[in-house]
């Protein structure tokens, strides 16, 4: 059987976008089954997203299997399965079905930025140097469209950034660099009043933003120990204030906690 119509174009748009997915193809079956060898499904972590292997309980099937694996951190990258549809899934036919499920961008360091300013055009363009994928988000076009394109860049202009805290997974490392503590403030009580916690989450400034920032999160509602769970100032002790300088400063930062996470896990 053919791959779907635009079965390729939605696996290269979730590959682009960084989403983390599965490919699941029916690769053989033996006596009756639901579908025909050489059928694709694509799944996120809300489910199915194109295609199908089948439908009812084999499909079900498939894509818990492949939600498991887009939730486990230690997931193998490719999985081959024979499921005996009577014994396995619990279907009246007796056939026998062998699914291929392929993880991708599971293992991707994520990297958010809030505010698309002098630095952080700076800081973006030093992490697409690097394996990572990165997602600016500003409410300004102007200032996100200087930014470089790139496979590994995703923009997001949108008038209220504080709304995107709901969207991140939790495995992002998660900058907030906006115009100032007056637009930083909202996003990281959004990102605590979600749960949200993150492998990091650096807010730029002084210590004094620091302090500034903790009381009034407590004023709003969060935990004292809650709101106090944010690096602020962000960046290695080098370099001088210029942009490029603080950028170099922040992505070495960000490397060295990338590895004392993975050394964690």
């Amino acid at each position: 059987m053919p791959v779907a119509h635009g079965f390729i174009e939605k696996l290269a748009e979730l590959s682009h976008r960084g989403t983390p997915f599965v490919s699941v193809t029916l690769v053989e079956t033996l006596g009756s089954t639901p579908q025909d060898a050489g059928t694709k499904m694509l799944v996120d972590a809300g489910g199915r997203v194109f295609g199908t292997v089948g439908g009812g309980r084999v499909e079900n099937q498939a894509i818990a299997r492949a939600q498991v694996m887009l939730a486990s951190r230690d997931a193998p990258l490719v999985e081959l399965v024979e499921w005996n549809l009577q014994r396995d899934v619990g279907m009246t036919c007796g056939g026998v079905v062998k699914l291929l499920f392929e993880l991708y961008n599971h293992r991707l360091w994520r990297i958010a930025i809030f505010g698309a300013g002098h630095v952080a055009q700076s800081l973006v363009r030093v992490l697409l140097e690097l394996e990572c994928q990165v997602t600016c988000i500003d409410s300004r076009g102007e200032w996100l469209a200087k930014l470089p394109d790139s496979p590994k860049l995703r923009r997001i202009e949108v008038e209220d950034p504080p709304a995107i805290a709901a969207e991140l997974t939790g495995d992002e490392f998660v900058l907030c660099m906006t115009m100032g503590h007056r637009t930083d403030r909202p996003i990281l009580e959004a990102i605590f009043h979600h749960g949200k916690e993150f492998p990091y989450l650096g807010v730029i400034g002084s210590e004094a933003k620091r302090k500034v920032l903790v009381r009034e999160l407590t004023e709003a509602g969060i935990p004292a120990e809650r709101a106090a769970a944010f690096r602020c100032p962000i960046g290695l002790a080098l370099g001088t204030n210029q942009p490029g300088e603080i950028a170099v400063s922040v992505a070495a930062e960000l490397l060295q906690e990338r590895g004392a996470s993975v050394r964690d896990r």
